[in-house]
């Protein structure tokens, strides 16, 4: 069983189409809560290739999968691993958190630009990182430090989330739906993923712009 688990977790952090894929047709929800929960907990886990996948799947009778469904518990899984990240920050600091940045593949200098961003932009920056891939998740870390009053960490963090989730599930079952082959959706998912890391590389630019070094 130990084994298995092990197997589970490594195939989840080192995310392909095809493991995906694979992973969701077998588990179902299962699969897509702990997916979202380790994605928005920061670990590497890429939500503009799953949320896709399962809106795909959802679009099929084949798989069993509600696309209400998926989109509610997208949302209760966003919140959960957003709050891990947020109180690990509260409660152990900033010291412990740098220390262990490579366990989330974060790196140290993209953490501390996060942090000048959000002492900058507050609010803003909460609600505009839950619409960019890869920085989505680091931002908890630095609210958490922060010490962000929590009603509105949880406010502005779930209303860019739910903007975020909702277009991806939205993409896969209306853009590539059940009559598309997995090649289809693999050049389909590929591109919006360019186009989605397009926008994350000029968005890091323009927030180090705003962090310049101390």
């Amino acid at each position: 069983m130990l084994l298995a688990l092990s197997i589970t977790l490594h195939q989840l952090l080192n995310l392909t189409y095809g493991s995906i894929t694979s992973i969701a047709a077998s588990y179902g929800y299962i699969a897509l809560v702990a997916l979202m929960i380790l994605e928005a907990a920061s670990f590497p886990v890429p939500s503009e290739v799953v949320l896709p996948v399962f809106g795909a799947l959802s679009a099929s009778a084949l798989y069993g999968l509600n696309v209400y469904t998926v989109l509610l518990l997208v949302f209760i899984s966003s919140l959960v691993g957003m709050a891990i990240d947020y109180y690990v920050a509260y409660f152990l600091g900033k010291e412990v958190i740098y220390k262990h940045l490579h366990l989330f593949h974060i790196r140290k200098e993209s953490l501390e630009a996060f942090e000048k961003w959000f002492v900058n932009n507050g609010n803003a920056a909460v609600f505009v990182s839950r619409l960019l891939p890869v920085i989505r998740g680091p931002i908890s870390f630095v609210a958490g430090f922060a010490e962000m009053d929590q009603k509105r960490f949880y406010a502005y963090s779930m209303l860019g989330s739910i903007i975020w989730d909702t277009v991806l599930v939205a993409f896969g079952y209306f853009a590539i739906g059940s009559g598309s082959s997995a090649m289809d959706i693999l050049i389909a998912i590929g591109i919006f993923a360019t186009v989605v890391y397009a926008i994350y590389h000029y968005a890091m630019k323009e927030i180090r712009k705003e962090s310049p070094r101390s």
